[in-house]
């Protein structure tokens, strides 16, 4: 199970679960077990910026990258060769603790078989790791995406807000039966209702600390909080480890 936000800021009113010295990725990695690292999706980072991450933190933790904007909007995922090769040489800094990479979609961006295709294939041969995409437009939520998608071994993210109710949910790549190993389960959760700026409720916080239960021990569960704006990200995710681990 990993738990933990976009980006590692502490806010104030949690400060004291993050105690001792060093930087703030440092403090953060030492109670929270994964980061999502978004601001990649904005500017390039150097390699060694990311091998530095990556020495902050323990043996056991772990990093998702978000692509960057200009493969993703783009683009549109088109003439990608040269710039993921560039992004997957620059996240290399992280070593064995970078765990998914992170597609975004932007909410205009419709499915289109072929070039979905195609840009996944390439990624799968210039990357072999785990893989997660979140769609934002409604054609994606469909019976033909989604075995698109699984066909690709890509996971779809489960996000809150959903854009349609199927989007609440895991998708696209799940994995083979039985255990659960080899299923990667992506949720992002952005603050509902105001996206980004509002923080969960109990209620709603345990409703999926039970569905994450329910899933095979073997499958490879992410909860990232993307409600930052407020501060709201990094309290939520205390909650939800708190009740993950009752």
């Amino acid at each position: 199970m990993h738990i933990g936000t976009a980006g590692w800021s502490i806010p104030k009113e949690v400060a004291e679960a993050f105690t001792g010295d060093g930087q703030h990725l440092q403090r953060y990695a030492r109670v929270m077990n994964c980061a999502e690292i978004d601001t990649s999706a904005y500017r390039h980072h150097a390699t060694a910026v990311y091998a530095r991450w990556a020495s902050l933190t323990p043996a056991d933790f772990r990093f998702a990258v978000k692509l960057p904007q200009a493969i993703t909007h783009d683009a549109r995922l088109r003439r990608a060769r040269k710039p993921l090769q560039q992004f997957l040489a620059e996240v290399a800094g992280l070593g064995d603790k970078l765990a998914v990479l992170l597609v975004q979609l932007p909410p205009s961006f419709a499915f289109e078989a072929r070039p979905v295709r195609s840009f996944f294939q390439l990624l799968a041969e210039l990357h072999d790791g785990t893989v997660a995409c979140e769609p934002r437009h409604r054609s994606w939520f469909t019976p033909a995406a989604e075995r698109t998608l699984a066909a690709l071994r890509v996971a779809r993210v489960a996000a809150d807000p959903a854009t349609v109710p199927e989007a609440a949910l895991p998708g696209g790549w799940l994995g083979p039966q039985g255990d659960g190993s080899g299923v990667l389960l992506y949720h992002r959760w952005h603050g509902s209702p105001r996206v980004y700026w509002s923080r969960y409720e109990d209620d709603w916080l345990r409703r999926q600390a039970d569905a994450l239960r329910a899933w095979p021990a073997g499958a490879d569960r992410w909860c990232i909080f993307d409600n930052t704006a407020a501060g709201g990200a990094l309290p939520d995710a205390l909650k939800l480890q708190g009740l993950l681990q009752t």
